[in-house]
């Protein structure tokens, strides 16, 4: 059936911030829908709250609307664009819960709007748990005996039933929010909880326990003729227990056996089927128990799955470009396949092994239980290919980047006793694990002992078994000759691996490989295991004899991307190595080097070649050499993709590897503190009093030195990690005291500043090309100056800055560009206290506000970095439209006003205990995603941010103040204005005090350190407990004693209450809250506000 012609206008809903379960390879899905949709001639209107995406750019469709996801907004603009059609399963939980909402609403049959990709019944079979099941069993197969509970009553007498343990499955979540293993009532009581609070349907599925059955998943579409094709099987490493996005994951599935694999792929197809899933894709869950081969469904999403970018890019298959032709009326045979010109009708085929690994950032969360279980833990993933899985693994691990999960035999083996500890540590899951696993191997521990321990496939766990074989000849061999080497790289060992195991140094391993002329080749991604001719840009590495890259003509420019999501370089940065590839393709071949699977920039057709492999020095050295032999190349992009590539700078240009824009020597030079304390001083900008201490030794007196408080961080930090404020000697020996203070000394020394308390941050994104400053943007913090900017709001343009004072900033900025040597972005931090402009750290890169920056000001700062980076001029920039004639120094007075505000995971991460980990914002960056709020002013802006970050604000009820002594005389305005608005205001007994002095009405009630009353009166936390507080302000005390605060703030955050640490933010929320009460928000998409700036509307 050809696309259909009886829509014109489609209306695509993302899947807002990142958060743990929901990440940016929805942005992948929905930037692959709008695309199809746009080149097939549909007008596409997008909404989304995510400004961090390139789905959210402006040239992405043909409406964007950085809009709160709510149903009075997406009505809004369902009235206004008046859409033909709506799609809703590539956003998605998010998009699909919406969809719900809006069909039961009766939003979409009476604008008349079809929903099409997937139906409304099929959404519910997916997810209403007693349909499931029916359907299941329709279908010949077998559910885990289960109950449905709607209340901890009806879920304890299930438990009754099925006896412990048993899983708990809450419906219509994402990433197994509330899921987990009760095994005793106890923890039924908080998991099952939790369930039913995150449900929207205060629904969930207690089953029996199939803890230690081995995992699989199937990947399957179905077009309008009812043709199905499984694109992927993927197995588990971790058997069930463990969240398949916390698991390492293998494509295609390695440990079935053929009769398995066709009876899965044939029950994925009758479910598929059975639940109606017309057209598109849907990933289905199974359950094997290996001793029996009994088969369970666990579950099946009616959509593109967070699976289906792991599976379009292990196959080279992209799942969400064909759900979206398929959703407009295209058959799988009317479909071509991007890669071989054949039809896209039978399954893809592949003759290498894709390993997915889960990057994972608990030291984010002190406190926070390391155990992995059926909720969803990991920030990240990295993707590796290889001939074998040993090869493909160890790729893997290495491309994390982070040392720990890498298997290492530099050490001695473990002793006996040390090795009846790693068995016994194993049969937890943590991010640990596999490593332990890989010392008891080499400590003496069978593969019995270890599969009885970790219900691991034995397979796996031969693999690693092989791995240190292939360790041991090579450590044992008498020298390091061309059969043991190229043995070893076989199996995926870096060449920083064999110098450890050999005593040698990574750079002398190179050099004798290079003798030896052991070099990798490059294999292409071809969807069919080379059975046709296919023209394919997409390549991994190997050690074989052909290699397939091709020559060129075109001269081109190499951009090295992010590496896996992490709290600190999220997916801001892959939007920044995105556009690169957009603004160079019409001038140079683009060749883009990433490892993540979940991004746009390892989509097969964003640059001219795709190198899916791990971004260390050794593989990028590998890739330029072979792209080289392939064409002239004029450099390497390393700017855009935070710290990761950054790192790798100084290495490649000694390689003799041409670094483009900002130079290596440069970018040392900002994170000098000697050095860029003189380009500030040539400049005559201030900076905090300062020093640094190159071991823990010298930490103390230096801070004597500078003056507490202080603010400490490491040399070469992204997020904050290991940052920290301190304000007594007291505090700085605990923060020495942490487990990780050795790895903070190893780039460079520990970095020591006066904290300036009070002072207003503003951030500053802004491009240089050695002649002439375009200011890009001036964003003012919400919080004052000690909350990570990643985690603080803040407001574009500035709310409180003078003229004046942008003209300060804007000098300050070109000098400092000047001096360091920018040639690209640069961001730069100032801290404002009583007007004096410090600064306190500048960063020669692209930063994670470019996105926001550019979504909010018009501006595609990204893409006018890169022209610069290859030698275009800000003033040639201009005259080509690229950049306007003004930046960011002048303020449009009839322009937007734009908020971004930080998404954050607390709620993912609990104590053993099952209590939340403490909420409290500081230097140390924790969020996972951010949202946007735009509109005319700051009031509405910063309501519409709240709205989408965090639920709506609430308009009425009860909030509960407690602050800190410091706050309490600015305390009192806002507080007389929420009881004017008719809150009621409880407080602390100090609080209280105050308000009631100033004639503010406000009842006291007991701390939680104080318990209950004589008569039984609750202290605030079984108040919050109780859902009798609707909003909760709690600023913290600058002494360590803040127990009764951490226990408010982490009773709001399980309750799923707004809760406000700063001043300043509350201030903000009482504006935002009047905004709400006086009407529903007004839409506007980005295009219409770059006609206002333009002068083109009002």
């Amino acid at each position: 059936m050809p696309r259909r012609t009886d829509i014109e206008s489609i209306l695509v809903i993302g899947s807002g911030p990142i958060v743990i379960g929901q990440a940016c390879e929805f942005d992948y899905s929905g930037t692959q829908a709008c695309r199809v949709l746009k080149s097939e001639g549909y007008r596409v209107i997008l909404v989304n709250s995510n400004p961090a995406t390139i789905m959210t750019d402006p040239g992405m469709a043909d409406a964007t609307y950085v809009e709160p996801l709510t149903l009075e907004v997406i009505t809004s603009i369902i009235d206004k664009e008046r859409p033909d059609a709506l799609i809703a399963n590539l956003g998605g939980q998010t998009a699909l819960n919406a969809a719900v909402e809006l069909g039961e609403a009766g939003v979409l049959d009476s604008y008349g709007v079809e929903l099409i990709g997937v139906s409304l019944e099929a959404i519910k079979s997916g997810e209403d748990r007693d349909e499931f099941k029916a359907i299941i069993e329709r279908c010949g197969a077998e559910v885990a005996r289960s109950f449905i509970a709607h209340s901890l009553k009806e879920c304890h007498e299930a438990a009754r039933e099925l006896g412990y343990p048993l899983v708990v499955r809450p419906s219509f979540t994402m990433g197994g929010l509330g899921s987990g293993f009760a095994h005793t009532p106890e923890e039924l009581e908080r998991i099952a909880g939790e369930g039913l609070a995150n449900s929207i349907t205060n629904e969930v599925l207690l089953e029996e326990s199939i803890l230690g059955w081995k995992e699989i998943e199937y990947e399957v579409m179905r077009d309008s003729a009812d043709t199905c094709i499984a694109v992927c099987s993927i197995d588990n490493v971790d058997p069930v227990g463990v969240h398949t996005g916390d698991s390492v994951t293998i494509a295609p599935a390695l440990t079935l056996s053929e009769e398995q694999a066709s009876q899965l792929r044939e029950l994925s197809f009758k479910i598929i089927r059975e639940v109606g899933v017309d057209t598109g894709g849907c990933n289905i869950q199974y359950a094997l128990d290996p001793s029996s081969g009994r088969v369970i469904v666990i579950e099946m999403n009616p959509r593109v799955s967070r699976s289906s970018a792991l599976a379009s890019k292990a196959t080279g298959f992209p799942i969400a470009k064909i759900s979206a032709k398929l959703a407009i009326g295209y058959t799988l045979d009317e479909i071509s396949n991007d890669i071989t010109g054949r039809p896209a009708s039978k399954d893809p085929s592949v003759d290498y092994v894709v390993v997915k690994v889960p990057r994972f950032t608990f030291e984010k969360f002190p406190g926070a239980d390391p155990r992995l279980t059926t909720s969803m833990k990991a920030v990240g993933e990295a993707m590796a290919i290889g001939r074998t899985y040993t090869e493909a693994l160890q790729k893997a691990l290495r491309s994390i980047d982070k040392p720990i999960v890498q298997f290492h035999w530099n050490e001695p083996a473990p002793t006996p006793e040390e090795t009846t500890a790693l068995v016994e540590a194993v049969k937890v899951p943590t991010e640990a694990r596999l490593v332990q696993i890989q010392q008891a191997i080499r400590g003496g521990a069978s593969l019995e002992e270890l599969h009885e321990a970790t219900k691991i496939d034995p397979w796996f766990l031969d693999q690693m078994f092989l791995l240190d074989e292939v360790a041991q000849r090579l450590k044992g061999a008498p020298a390091l000759n061309r059969e043991v080497l190229e043995d070893a790289k076989r199996h995926g060992f870096s060449d920083s691996q064999i110098a450890t195991i050999r005593g040698l140094s990574e750079e002398t391993v190179r050099e004798v490989r290079g003798a030896f002329e052991i070099h990798p080749v490059f294999k292409m991604v071809d969807t069919c295991s080379a059975r046709f001719d296919a023209s394919t840009p997409y390549a991994y590495s190997t050690y074989e004899e052909e290699n397939e890259v091709r020559p060129r003509q075109r001269e081109a420019v190499i951009i090295l991307g992010a590496g896996p999501n992490r709290i600190g370089q999220g997916i801001e940065f892959d939007y920044s190595c995105v556009h690169a590839a957009m603004a160079l393709r019409s001038r140079f071949d683009t060749i883009m080097v990433n490892c993540n699977p979940e991004t746009v920039s390892t989509d097969y057709d964003i640059s001219d070649r795709l190198y899916f492999e791990p971004l260390t020095l050794e593989d990028v050295l590998e890739i330029y050499r072979a792209e080289l032999a392939a064409g002239p190349i004029r450099g390497v992009i390393v700017q855009l993709g935070g710290q990761t590539p950054l790192s790798l700078a100084e290495g490649l240009k000694k390689a003799g590897v041409p670094i483009l824009g900002t130079s290596p020597e440069s970018i040392e030079l900002a994170e000098d503190r000697e050095e860029f304390g003189k380009i500030l001083d040539q400049a005559a900008c201030p900076a905090p009093a300062h020093d640094v201490a190159h071991s823990v030794a010298q930490v103390h007196e230096v801070a004597e030195r500078v003056g507490f408080p202080v603010l400490v961080r490491p040399s070469f930090v992204l997020g904050g990690q290991g940052m920290a404020i301190i304000n007594d000697t007291a505090a700085l020996s605990d923060y020495l005291d942490r487990p990780d203070i050795d790895q903070l000394f190893e780039r460079g020394p520990l970095l020591i500043d006066r904290f300036l308390d009070a002072a207003t941050e503003i951030d500053v994104d802004a491009l240089y090309d050695g002649e002439e400053l375009f200011l890009g943007a001036i964003m003012e913090h919400i919080e004052e100056a000690g909350i990570h900017s990643g985690d603080s709001a803040c407001v574009l343009p500035p709310m409180t800055l003078s003229s004046r004072q942008l003209e300060r900033i804007a000098a300050s900025t070109e000098q400092i560009a000047r001096g360091v040597g920018v040639r690209g972005l640069v961001n730069i931090q100032f801290a404002l206290l009583s007007d004096t402009l410090y600064v306190i750290e500048a960063n020669p890169r692209a930063s994670r506000t470019v996105p926001f920056a550019s979504k909010a000001s018009g501006v595609a700062l990204a893409k006018a970095a890169a022209l610069i980076q290859v030698g275009e001029s800000i003033a040639s920039l201009r005259e080509e439209g690229i950049l306007p004639a003004q930046d960011a120094r002048f303020i449009d007075e009839g322009g937007s006003i734009a908020l971004k505000e930080a998404v954050l995971p607390f709620r993912r991460f609990r104590r053993e205990d099952g209590s939340v980990v403490d909420t409290i914002l500081g230097p140390e960056m924790r969020s996972t995603g951010e949202v946007m709020g735009i509109d005319r002013d700051f009031p509405r802006a910063f309501a519409k941010s709240q709205s989408s970050a965090c639920g709506e604000l609430p308009t009425e009820g009860t909030v509960f103040i407690s602050i800190a002594d410091s706050d309490k005389r600015a305390i009192v305005f806002p507080a007389a204005r929420m009881r004017e608005l008719g809150f009621t205001i409880l407080a602390t007994a100090g609080t209280a005090s105050v308000l009631r002095r100033n004639g503010i009405e406000a009842t006291v009630v007991r701390k939680s350190s104080a318990g209950r009353g004589p008569n039984g009166e609750a202290t605030v936390v079984d108040l919050i407990n109780d859902g009798l507080i609707d909003l909760i302000v709690n600023t913290p005390q600058k002494s360590s004693n803040r127990h009764d605060g951490y226990q408010i703030r982490t009773a709001a955050a399980a309750n799923d209450r707004t809760i406000i640490t700063t001043l300043q933010a509350f201030n903000a929320v009482v504006q935002a809250i009047e905004a709400r009460l006086s009407g529903a928000f007004s839409v506007r998409s980005l295009q219409e506000w770059d006609a206002v700036r333009k002068g083109e509307m009002k």
